[in-house]
């Protein structure tokens, strides 16, 4: 295939979906399905017309997508936004879904982006964003894992602990905005947790249930994002909490500690404060020196210093900061936030400048640029 070709292809073939009714990130996906097909297929049979045939491709796999979308929204319509707590039936297609996706050739990173893009609904940016990788390279790992299993029988499910992964991803990206994904998240970890006597399955059912009581107070009715500390406590959803609580609690009792049993245990901490200055801050840096010796996660040491600070001072947590590197993700946001906490008032809003600046979403790239607008009215009322 010729890459000048397809250079000049590319933009005229998204443009085309576009006018028909595709939005640009469904319609770039689209053509990039059908640049796979084109270079399994044009080396021995090309087209006379290889834009009308990208076109074509892509339209189709773009009608296949948003059927599929169709099929999945409609599932999660069935779905009440609280998942009820009766037993999960037997066997459940999507769930089934997942764990063919996870196919026992695959890696772990190849069939959790394959089944995210397949299965989970997800976007090639959304599964690039969650994995802190460019686009390019997310879209390439999806193709090398649609490639490697192409033609394979996909009637060996594969791996627990990666189906766990794709439904906490998938969550997460509920939880950053989108309640139905979220709602379809926990309706089949409900039902895995009640097929798996494995703990962290429950644990991850908890880790949902935690997060999830907080979505009405997460967001002003103006869009903007509300801090844990200023939430309305009162809204939180009790009764989900309570659930979660009992089965984390049960799923700790069988002394088989796992990360997302170790994340739910903070998420109950935080929980089970009336107000945010009753939060049993010493807890949760225990826990997350728990967290950090199963994962030794970057994002782990990060929150974890946030929680020093919180529980030693706030120079304790940047000095704990002070060991990680600047450039990971929220960095900036947790250093301005301590900052504050340490009366550099002019520092924090630098930081919090800086934040907005590579902020990943609206809501978060606003809040963070109020702050440092607030900290700054602040320094010049001080002078």
């Amino acid at each position: 295939m010729n890459p000048e070709l397809v250079r000049e292809l590319v933009p005229a073939v998204i443009g085309v979906l576009v006018r028909r009714g595709a939005d640009f990130a469904a319609a770039e996906d689209a053509v990039q399905e059908a640049l796979v097909r084109a270079l399994e297929t044009w080396p021995d049979d090309p087209p006379r017309e290889p834009k009308a045939w990208l076109i074509a491709a892509a339209w189709r796999k773009f009608l296949d997508a948003t059927r599929s979308e169709s099929a999945r929204r409609s599932r999660e319509l069935a779905a009440d936004a609280e998942p009820p707590a009766a037993p999960a039936p037997a066997a459940d297609d999507t769930l089934r879904l997942y764990f063919l996706c996870a196919h026992p050739t695959l890696s772990p990173a190849a069939a959790v982006a394959l089944t995210l893009r397949a299965v989970g609904g997800l976007t090639t940016r959304q599964i690039a964003a969650a994995h802190m990788v460019p686009e390019a390279t997310m879209a390439q790992r999806i193709s090398r894992a649609k490639r490697r299993i192409e033609g394979l029988p996909l009637d060996a499910p594969g791996d627990l602990t990666t189906v766990l992964r794709v439904l906490y991803l998938v969550f997460n990206e509920g939880y950053g905005g989108d309640v139905d994904l979220a709602a379809e998240a926990i309706r089949l970890a409900r039902q895995l947790a009640a097929l798996s006597a494995e703990p962290e399955a429950a644990g991850l059912l908890a880790l949902m249930l935690l997060h999830h009581a907080r979505r009405a107070s997460r967001t002003a009715p103006d869009g903007r994002l509300v801090p844990l500390a200023e939430q309305d406590r009162s809204s939180w959803d009790t009764r989900m909490i309570e659930q979660g609580v009992a089965i984390l609690q049960a799923a700790l009792a069988r002394d088989r500690l796992g990360e997302y049993q170790a994340q739910a245990a903070i998420a109950a901490l935080h929980a089970d404060a009336s107000t945010a200055a009753e939060t049993d801050w010493v807890q949760i840096v225990e826990w997350y020196d728990e967290l950090l010796a199963l994962t030794d996660s970057p994002v782990v040491r990060l929150n974890r210093a946030v929680a020093v600070g919180e529980a030693d001072g706030p120079q304790a947590g940047l000095a704990a900061l002070a060991d990680l590197d600047p450039a990971l993700p929220r960095h900036a946001a947790a250093t301005a936030y301590l900052l504050e906490r340490a009366g550099d008032l002019p520092g924090a809003a630098a930081r919090y400048a800086e934040a907005a600046r590579v902020a990943t979403s609206v809501p978060e790239r606003d809040h963070l640029t109020r702050e440092a607008a607030r900290l700054r009215q602040l320094t010049r009322a001080q002078r």
